[in-house]
């Protein structure tokens, strides 16, 4: 997709695309939604906070090569203006057959046709018992 047609998507068609660029495993398609300078923020776990496009392929490559079915649903979102809202749901199946699962909120703005910041709130779903 060229800069020009990213830039005529809605801020909830970029969010859509990132998500669905994950879900094939497609990194540099993930990649190229997200701004040169993104910022990522994990208010949980700040040590974990991550910049720009190298931070992202960083750790989108982590998710595909330690979960080779590794996906996202996009369980509830709401659009804001140019941010978008998003209750996800991350599952896999690591190399060793145990089964991983995340769920969390995603706040994601987006400016000229990118993802520029995000306030990432996700937690890994413990299994009752």
């Amino acid at each position: 997709m060229s800069e020009q047609q990213r830039q005529d998507l809605t801020p909830k068609e970029i969010f859509e695309s990132m998500i669905e660029a994950a879900n094939r495993h497609d990194l540099e398609a993930m990649v190229a939604c997200f701004a040169p300078d993104y910022r990522g923020e994990l208010p949980f776990t700040p040590e974990r906070n991550f910049t720009g496009q190298a931070g992202v392929r960083k750790n989108w490559s982590f998710f595909f090569s330690t979960m080779p079915d590794f996906q996202i649903e996009i369980l509830r979102e709401a659009v804001d203006g140019d941010t978008v809202w998003a209750e996800l749901l991350f599952h896999g199946t690591q190399a060793d057959g145990s089964k991983q699962m995340m769920q969390g909120i995603n706040i994601m703005g987006i400016q000229s046709g990118k993802i520029a910041w995000g306030k990432l709130y996700q937690n890994t779903v413990q299994k009752p018992g």
